[in-house]
C-alpha cells in the first residue's frame, strides 16, 4: 500500500525517512513474530529507526545489483544471500547483454556479496526467519530488482509473510513488488522519479562502518531514545 500522508519531499536524510517509515509500520508493533531486515548499505540506517519505534529485531538481507556494462547503475538482475538471482528480462533484452556478461558480472558481485557478510555478520549467526513476518527495508527503490531478489531469497526460508517497506519508489515497482510480497508499504511515489537520492537532502554513501556500527547497537538493544542520534 501507499501511505497517503502530509509528506514533504525531499526526505531531511534516512534517519527521517525511517522513522516516518515507522510510523506508517505502526501495526507491526510489538509483535513477538515481526522481524526487520535491511538491505546494506542504505537500507540499514532506516530499518534501525524502524527497529527503534516498533521495538521489532533488527538484521540484514544481502543483496547485490547487477550493472549493466558501462551504465553500472541501471539494474540488470541482483543477487541475494542463498543464491537467488532475478534478471530484469526487458533491460537484458533491450541492451542485448549475452549470457557472458550476465555470468561474469554474477561472479563479481557474489565475491563482494560474501566479503560484505564476513565484514557485517562476523560471528553473528543468520536470524530465523521460518514462520515469522519479516519487513524488508530499503532507503528507496528504482527498479526494485535488488529488492525482487531479496523477497525470492526470502521465500526460500519459509516466512509467514513479507512486507517490502520503502521510503519511496515509483508506482510501477511498487506494483511490482506487490505480485510477490504480502505487502508493500511506501511513503512516496512521486513523479517523474529519476533517482532515489533525489528524493533526500542528505544521501551521502553509508559505510561499512556505519552498518557494522548500527548492527552492533541493534544486537545489543533496541531501547534506545528516538532523540539520540546513531
Amino acid at each position: 500500500m501507499i501511505k497517503k500522508t502530509a509528506l514533504r519531499l525531499p526526505f531531511e536524510n534516512r534517519i527521517q525517512a525511517g522513522r516516518l517509515l515507522g510510523q506508517a509500520l505502526a501495526e507491526y508493533s510489538k509483535r513477538p513474530d515481526v522481524i526487520i531486515l535491511a538491505l546494506p548499505r542504505g537500507g540499514v540506517p532506516v530499518g534501525f529507526e524502524i527497529a527503534r519505534m516498533i521495538d521489532a529485531p533488527l538484521d540484514i538481507m544481502l543483496v547485490r545489483k547487477l550493472g549493466t556494462p558501462g551504465q553500472e547503475e541501471l539494474a540488470m538482475g541482483a543477487i541475494a544471500s542463498g543464491g537467488s538471482c532475478v534478471l530484469n528480462p526487458d533491460i537484458v533484452a533491450a541492451i542485448d547483454i549475452s549470457q557472458e556478461t550476465i555470468d561474469a558480472a554474477i561472479v563479481r558481485e557474489r565475491q563482494e556479496l560474501e566479503r560484505r557478510e564476513r565484514a557485517y555478520r562476523g560471528e553473528q549467526p543468520p536470524p530465523a526467519v521460518e514462520n515469522h513476518c519479516v519487513i524488508l527495508v530499503d532507503d528507496g527503490l528504482a527498479t526494485g530488482a535488488s529488492m525482487l531478489a531479496a523477497v525470492a531469497a526470502l521465500k526460500q526460508r519459509n516466512p509467514a509473510s513479507i512486507v517490502v517497506a520503502v521510503p519511496v519508489a515509483p508506482a510501477e515497482t511498487v506494483l511490482r513488488l506487490q505480485q510477490e510480497a504480502n505487502d508493500v508499504v511506501c511513503l512516496a511515489t512521486p513523479e517523474p522519479f529519476l533517482a532515489v537520492g533525489r528524493w533526500y537532502r542528505e544521501f551521502s554513501q553509508t559505510s561499512d562502518d556505519e552498518v557494522k556500527f548500527l548492527l552492533k547497537r541493534a544486537w545489543a538493544t533496541l531501547h534506545i531514545p528516538l532523540d539520540e542520534t546513531p
